[in-house]
């Protein structure tokens, strides 16, 4: 196999052409093989092949620098530069990280995990190198659906104004996650639909340049390039940013794309290569279900089929509670941030389109566009995952909890989200969110629970109101008829003790009723109280229980600082508690990647390493 050849990009550039498409197939063929195992984005990295392969034939990493945007098409990237032998542990515990990380490898200029940072990041690099005096190239590699975040936008303004060398590669799929949406969807539409003004801007060009007085003859073409793109391509919008615009090229031949960059290479200032591909390219069912091979586990090579659920996923049941509320109240609308799929909103959008909006990967858009809408008097419910509605925490703040507007944040994902790793943990959620003044902020136990919360929320009118919940399957408990309305700020009783109080939220309650029923051989008993709420606290509920006990502990799934337990030790430390007490969470540090089970067991948050510490508690005690 030529694959088995590469150890280095160096390897690539001694390839005849014969060999270049061999090492294309060889590689599908290997992705393939090895992500039906192990789990991955598997459509992204098919539709990149070709891209990566000339990238690394034309350039020279790690001392030319590649910045993949988002990272999860970076695959193919990571087999070329040294690490095809370990590509079977990718996003396993212990393994290769599924997004590009500089401390695994030199060839990754950059590290990420949420979109529409390349831009921004290669303009530090390319700006960095030129005071320094350096004369590597820097290339960054972003998506269309990443282009829809407002940050691309702003690389590309800077970039465009401070004319750096450095070139921008536009892998256009004309999909996120899912089939992009807006005006930047429709622009790249057009573009691909009308190439005639490069044809045009080529042809002109080499033509006068074989003329006699050839320069003369250029410079007054370029005084009439507007007119003439403001005639046959709509909007120009990469060339009045500053760009000079190259495209559209097939991305999927190897040898173009290959004499492209080569010409690229040579060029001065600020290139945009508009590049298009299929995403799942070469595997029939990647390319006729893109979202679905997006991002998945194992799955049947031959078939495609990923095998059955034991129980809905938490994402589903929200998704179709969200539904039967909007149904039943004409005011609530669903918003979110290109993850209609991922956050269960594709209910929404099928059931009920008219009051369901995607506004693209833009996650302070959709806070402050629901905050419009709260205006309104209607009631927006903005679901984004955890880790994302970090980008969007000043809108938080400052556009709906200080106008004290009820809108409501649905959180997937929030805690350990397992192999996706650090960028994509909801570790923070709790933390940031309880510091927001005037927002409610719960966690439900169970999918039940979960029902009962997105109903309390919709009826909530005092403000902001956000509840997470976890990656995954739900436990499978039985439906209830109805949602029921909660008391707000007030958590419940599940279990009687003496010894120890256990005070739990979201998922973590479940592991504290097994941790109260693995201590009982070891002589201590425990009460378990499901706090339901991190924001406000049931604080005479929590009182009660310190007082009665000989000893506290918390469990969250969330990062310990400023956390539900340190909200818990705040209302302890004012009443003038004494007694033992314990946090149990995440820990001040970005958590690898691995299963959630490898991951709490890692974290000592499994039951074992839960009854560790409370025997090391009691025998303190």
């Amino acid at each position: 196999m030529i694959l088995e050849t590469i150890q280095t990009p160096d390897d690539i550039k001694r390839l005849s052409s014969v060999e270049l498409d061999t090492l294309v197939n060889e590689l599908r063929e290997f992705v393939i093989s090895t992500v039906c195992k192990t789990g991955g984005h598997l459509a992204p990295n098919l539709g990149a092949v070709e891209l990566t392969v000339a990238l690394h034939r034309v350039f020279s990493t790690p001392r030319d620098q590649i910045v993949w945007d988002v990272g999860h098409q970076a695959y193919i990237h990571k087999i070329l530069t040294g690490r095809r032998d370990h590509f079977d542990t990718i996003r396993q515990y212990g393994g290769l990280s599924g997004f590009p990380k500089p401390s695994e490898s030199p060839h990754d200029a950059f590290g990420v995990g949420h979109s529409s940072t390349s831009i921004s990041a290669a303009l530090g690099l390319a700006a960095g190198r030129d005071l320094l005096g350096e004369d590597n190239q820097v290339i960054a590699v972003i998506g269309d659906g990443a282009l829809t975040g407002g940050v691309a936008f702003e690389g590309l303004n800077h970039a465009g104004g401070i004319k750096r060398d450095m070139t921008v590669v536009l892998n256009d799929n004309r999909m996120s996650i899912s089939p992009n949406v807006g005006g930047v969807s429709r622009y790249l539409t057009n573009l691909i639909t009308n190439p005639l003004y490069n044809r045009i801007k080529t042809n002109v060009w080499e033509m006068t340049g074989k003329m006699p007085k050839g320069g003369r003859v250029r410079r007054m073409v370029q005084r009439v390039d507007s007119a003439i793109k403001s005639m046959v391509v709509p909007g120009v919008l990469f060339e009045d940013f500053g760009f000079r615009y190259i495209g559209p090229v097939n991305g999927h031949d190897t040898h173009q794309l290959i004499r492209v960059f080569k010409e690229v290479k040579k060029m001065r200032g600020p290139i945009l290569v508009h590049v298009i591909t299929t995403k799942g390219k070469g595997y029939r069912f990647a390319e006729e279900d893109a979202t679905k091979f997006h991002g998945l586990g194992s799955f049947c090579k031959e078939t495609g089929s990923t095998g059955a659920k034991k129980a809905p996923s938490y994402t589903e049941v929200f998704g179709k509670a969200l539904v039967e509320e909007a149904r039943a109240n004409e005011k609530v609308v669903g918003i979110t941030a290109a993850m209609a799929h991922g956050t269960g909103m594709i209910h929404m959008a099928k059931a009920i389109p008219e009051r369901f909006f995607d506004v693209g990967i833009a996650e302070q858009h959709a806070v402050t566009f629901a905050c419009g809408l709260a205006l309104k008097g209607l009631r927006p419910v903005v679901a984004i995952y955890s880790t994302f509605l970090q980008r969007a925490l000043d809108q938080v703040i400052h556009d709906a909890a200080l106008q004290k507007l009820p809108v409501v944040f649905v959180m997937d994902r929030g805690g350990l989200v397992g192999a996706d790793g650090p960028t994509h943990h909801g570790s923070f959620d709790l933390s940031f969110l309880r510091a927001t003044p005037g927002l409610v902020l719960m966690a439900p136990k169970d999918e039940n629970e979960l029902k009962d919360m997105l109903a309390t929320a919709l009826q909530y009118e005092d403000g902001p109101i956000a509840f997470r919940y976890p990656r995954g399957e739900s436990l499978g408990v039985p439906a209830k008829a109805s949602p029921e309305i909660l008391p707000v700020g007030k958590g419940e009783v599940l279990a009687q003790g003496e010894d120890l109080a256990i005070l739990a939220v979201g998922e973590m309650v479940y592991h504290g009723m097994a941790l109260r029923e693995a201590l009982v051989p070891l002589g201590i008993t425990a009460t378990v109280i499901n706090a339901r709420f991190i924001k406000p606290l049931d604080a005479t509920l929590i009182l009660e229980a310190a007082a009665a006990h000989r000893a506290v502990i918390t469990l969250e799934n969330n990062a310990i600082v400023g956390g539900f337990g340190g909200a818990v030790a705040e209302l302890l430390a004012e009443s003038g508690f004494s007694g033992a007490f314990k946090r149990f969470g995440l820990p001040d540090a970005f958590v690898t990647h691995g299963t959630q089970k490898q991951l709490l067991a890692h974290l000592h948050l499994d039951v074992d390493g839960l009854i560790r510490s409370v025997q090391k508690m009691f025998n303190q005690l």
